[in-house]
């Protein structure tokens, strides 16, 4: 089964805990804090591993989530910090955020690596809140949460030379016969299912050439495999068009030239502007010279007359194409403004009325406040108390409405308003 399309959800680990700790020992009665800090949770990491040709790992495994950094222990020690978790992509592979269709990164190059999601703060522990005016804090910080996000992975084939054409015409059979490609050949009366990849070799070079299914008629508007593969000829610089010019399976060689041509147009305009050379196969099975000498009068093209049934024509043809591909630029990444998920929002706060009158204060101030409130500490609720003035909330609580006695929710805390 091959699948060059995938949905996963993707998730970076969350900071481990610091701890609430007092140093004990025989003898030593004020032995003072020593919690030590959470660790830092894992990254995700997506990286390229050329083993691989499609995504359909993915098709069984679509949940992806770091580890979860430890916890801080007592004695100072610090919680271990989490590894990252690589998931290994084909070459080629477009990360996109799946909610905005955004372009993460573009898997290009051999070697490409890139981290798309940051593992949580660890809590910092009860010793690093220790002061001159607060010699035993009772209270330590809880590790940064991380959240979900859904991402879709578009594998485009990365290949010099993309063969185009009908399904029966030799595509196959042709990249067969160039590389050491081992596509399933037959007599097929429909197209191949898979892309199939081809390094191609000419005397001491060599270039790929990528068997591209599913152009039949509309397969720009769907039909068929349609824009599934259309995808795989993105990347391609040149163009192979293959044609059965024996017209053996009952159609047109010049009116199926112009109707794939105009399929790739519909498609991609760069493609419909690709330059091409034409391939003309089954010349084995042709009775006369009439069908080429009418092609060739009115396309108007790099002509090459082949049989990839018994290799007539391939060498001119090799040598052509690795000429042209001499004149064209070299493949570049897309050309995108990468994507990045905001940092968590520890700023902002709203505030709404509730049914029973009473006012719910939420947003990533408060959830980032909730790191670092222990109710049972005085000290650290006194600080939550003096945050919560310092950021505004107090006057935004005014300016809502919030009068004495009134019901004001935090997170699960509730309090009366006093002015």
């Amino acid at each position: 089964m091959f699948v060059d399309k995938a949905k996963i959800y993707i998730k970076a680990g969350n900071g481990g805990n610091g701890c609430t700790s007092f140093y004990t020992e025989k003898y030593v009665s004020n032995g003072g804090p020593d919690g030590g800090d959470g660790g830092r949770g894992g990254d995700i990491v997506f990286e390229v591993d050329e083993r691989y040709s499609s995504l359909t790992d993915f098709k069984f495994e679509q949940h992806f989530r770091a580890e979860n950094g430890e916890n801080g222990s007592s004695h100072f020690c610090h919680g271990k910090s989490a590894k990252e978790l690589v998931i290994k992509v084909p070459r080629g592979t477009v990360i996109r955020d799946a909610e905005t269709g955004n372009i993460i990164a573009d898997m290009f190059e051999p070697d490409a690596r890139i981290t798309v999601l940051k593992g949580g703060y660890g809590g910092k522990g009860n010793a690093r809140f220790k002061s001159s005016r607060r010699q035993a804090p009772r209270f330590s910080q809880t590790g940064q949460k991380t959240d979900e996000h859904i991402v879709t992975l578009e594998l485009k084939t990365i290949a010099d030379v993309g063969l185009v054409g009908y399904p029966n015409v030799g595509k196959s059979t042709l990249l067969s016969v160039v590389s050491s490609a081992k596509p399933k050949i037959a007599n097929y009366h429909f197209t191949t299912l898979t892309p199939n990849l081809g390094v191609v070799k000419y005397y001491d070079n060599s270039f790929v050439m990528a068997d591209i299914p599913g152009l039949i008629d509309g397969a720009s508007e769907g039909v068929g495999l349609g824009t599934e593969f259309l995808r795989h000829v993105d990347r391609t610089r040149l163009i192979v068009h293959v044609i059965d010019i024996s017209g053996c399976e009952g159609r047109d060689p010049v009116e199926d030239y112009f109707r794939i041509n105009a399929e790739l147009k519909n498609y991609d305009a760069r493609l419909g502007s690709l330059p091409q050379i034409i391939a003309l196969n089954k010349a084995d099975v042709l009775y006369d010279d009439e069908p080429v000498e009418r092609f060739k009068k009115e396309v108007s093209e790099d002509v090459y007359l082949i049989s990839a049934a018994t290799r007539q024509g391939i060498e001119q043809l090799i040598k052509a194409v690795y000429e042209r591909l001499q004149t064209l630029p070299k493949m570049e990444k897309l050309d995108y403004e990468p994507f990045e998920y905001p940092d968590r929002d520890t700023t902002s706060f709203t505030i709404s009325r509730d049914d029973d009158g009473g006012f719910d204060v939420s947003g990533g101030l408060i959830e980032e406040l909730a790191r670092n409130v222990v109710l049972d500490s005085y000290d650290s609720f006194s600080y939550f108390q003096r945050k919560m003035k310092d950021e505004g909330v107090i006057k935004a609580l005014r300016r809502a409405g919030a009068k004495d006695g009134d019901l004001v929710r935090v997170l699960d805390i509730e309090f009366e308003f006093v002015e």
